[in-house]
């Protein structure tokens, strides 16, 4: 087994990956950065989010494993005082992993080029100071003319985050549906759309077909200036992020934990 670790620098978390590696080093684990079986990521949701782009290219053979050292989070199964208890279920493990939808994200521009992302939770577009003219598309057929600050299409695991922020539904991943949530739509007599969240099957997609020249997509957050995009396709990717399933909390729990607070698994 190969590892390696992704973590912030706070002083707690710097503290938890000095103890985990001295505790893998004891038992023989190969550190290995270039390519890993297994990612330990040490910090919260953004850390771990982070990891997965540094390896997304590694996506299929490399699986996650979360510890926090903030507050708590959906991606991150493991407290920093559970250390030792997660390094002997990952030397014991098989290797079972639970899987989690990703979003595909292909962009088309007008010269021809056609751009390839992937993400974790969403990916937005927007306009920063003018508002955001679009055609969406469902299947290649026209849904609607959307006119506001921006759209969002999000994972099911990403509908905990922005989405929801957004007025969407939380989904479970089992569905490995798509999820589009409007910001701030104009609707009045003259521009009129759904002004509500869609969910759209997994074998389904999204097409947005910008009005403008210049404006901003977002994937996991991370902020992409666009120019001449002549469309971007959204559908459930063939790729998943794995997680080890042990310890891996069940996704309603992490929800109430999140939300609601007082969760008897605590």
């Amino acid at each position: 087994m190969k590892v390696t670790i992704a973590h912030n620098n706070y002083d707690k978390t710097l503290q938890t990956v000095a103890y985990l590696k001295k505790l893998l080093k004891e038992k023989g684990v190969i550190f290995d950065a270039k390519y890993p079986d297994v990612v330990i990521s040490v910090g919260g949701d953004g850390t771990l989010i982070n990891a997965f782009h540094r390896y997304e290219n590694q996506v299929d053979s490399v699986r996650f494993v979360g510890v926090h050292t903030g507050h708590l989070g959906f991606y991150t199964d493991w407290r920093n005082y559970d250390v030792d208890k997660m390094v002997d279920a990952l030397l014991l493990t098989d290797g079972e992993v639970a899987k989690y939808p990703l979003l595909e994200i292909k962009m088309l521009t007008e010269s021809g080029e056609t751009r390839y992302h992937l993400a974790v939770n969403e990916s937005a577009v927007k306009r920063v100071s003018h508002t955001l003219e679009a055609d969406v598309y469902i299947n290649d057929e026209l849904f609607e003319n959307f006119r506001g600050d921006g759209l969002c299409v999000s994972t099911p695991t990403g509908s905990t985050a922005y989405s929801k922020s957004l007025g969407g539904a939380v989904i479970h991943p089992r569905l490995k549906a798509l999820q589009m949530t409007e910001i701030a739509s104009i609707n009045n007599r003259v521009f009129r759309t759904l002004s509500a969240p869609i969910v759209i099957a997994p074998d389904q997609w999204i097409t947005i077909v910008p009005n403008a020249d210049h404006f901003v997509m977002t994937v996991d957050g991370a902020r992409i200036d666009v120019r001449n995009a002549k469309k971007i396709e959204y559908r459930i990717s063939h790729h998943s992020i794995q997680f080890d399933r042990f310890g891996h909390h069940r996704f309603w729990s992490r929800v109430q934990d999140a939300f609601i607070g007082d969760s008897k698994n605590d």
